[in-house]
């Protein structure tokens, strides 16, 4: 693992050093409990504010930070989404995704469990004036298509035109046929990830979705779990998972483009995937611009469940590295 160089002792003398660019000295999770599926945000404050699946007794779990690559704390009180929108169970909701949008207001995308059928999930939006919620839940969900297995997985981004999109996957794999996560027995069904634009408001929905990626062979079973970000010099990086969560197959891996619309170029193997800086079915991760560089959040398996870990990346052509 690469170690911090700067030491606690010398961040305090360089107050001009950013806190959210130093670093933990150890190669343990950034928060060690299970808090899968993580999004994380910075508020205008400068505080770190990271959102997990359901789990510690919540809906939508939020742990708050002081910087993206130090350490974490949930925040014990806090169910950010404790109201349910009536088309879900109100149960097993799964990847958070929150961001502030014109108004000042905060969004967030989430995969509720579908109440007239259980087996699969739609994406759902809920708003709140803060940060931590409660996030009030639209009645309708956004994508829910169940003929095509739902949809997960949503990420909000914002181009630096200022127009502003949703991205999520076509759930294909919960109507799939069998084997790995279900979809390794023919025929394999499709799970493509989709790109909407929204209106200011994060959630109006303008035009229609376009596809920018689905699996192929190499992925196994799945893609899914996309964000995407914008580097400074116009080249997108949509991140993604394949293989399946509950094997050691599960991977962070990416393509570039540069185009938000595609096509995207895949990289020629996952960025991160087991046995790799001692990691187990690392995956679903967000990323984020830290400044000039791009961070990311993953989880990874643990003794508690899924671990939440934060590491920067190096970005060299279209190569993109993890930094552990």
């Amino acid at each position: 693992m690469k170690l911090l160089t700067t030491l606690a002792a010398t961040a305090l003398s360089l107050p001009f050093i950013s806190a959210s660019v130093i670093r933990r000295a150890h190669d343990a999770p950034a928060f060690d409990q299970d808090f899968p599926d993580p999004s994380v945000l910075e508020d205008a404050d400068g505080t770190w504010y990271a959102f997990g699946t359901t789990g510690n007794g919540k809906q939508i779990q939020v742990a708050k930070g002081g910087c993206l690559y130090g350490k974490w704390n949930l925040l014990e009180s806090i169910d950010a989404l404790p109201k349910s929108a009536a088309w879900t169970t109100g149960r097993n909701t799964w990847a958070p995704d929150v961001h502030q949008v014109a108004d000042g207001s905060y969004v967030m995308y989430y995969s509720g469990e579908v109440a007239e059928n259980a087996n699969h999930h739609c994406i759902g939006t809920a708003v709140s004036d803060t940060v931590t919620g409660p996030f009030i839940p639209d009645e309708e969900p956004f994508a829910c298509n169940l003929t095509i297995g739902g949809s997960i997985d949503a990420s909000g981004f914002e181009d630096v035109d200022g127009k502003r999109y949703v991205l999520y996957k076509i759930d294909g794999n919960s109507v799939g046929h069998g084997g790995s996560c279900g979809n390794t027995v023919q025929p394999i069904v499709p799970t493509p990830i989709m790109l909407q634009e929204v209106g200011d408001d994060g959630v109006t929905k303008i035009g229609d979705p376009i596809q920018i990626l689905d699996r192929t062979d190499a992925d196994g079973p799945l893609v899914e779990a996309p964000s995407v970000v914008r580097t400074d010099d116009g080249m997108y990086i949509l991140f993604f998972s394949s293989g399946c969560y509950l094997e050691p197959s599960y991977n962070v891996n990416y393509a570039t483009s540069m185009s938000l619309q595609g096509p995207y170029q895949r990289a020629d193997s996952p960025m991160i995937r087991t046995g790799e800086y001692s990691l187990q079915a690392p995956g679903g991760a967000t990323a984020v611009n830290v400044r000039d560089k791009v961070g990311i959040a993953f989880h990874a398996n643990c003794p508690e469940g899924r671990c939440m870990y934060t590491e920067p990346t190096d970005i060299d052509g279209r190569e993109v590295r993890v930094v552990m």
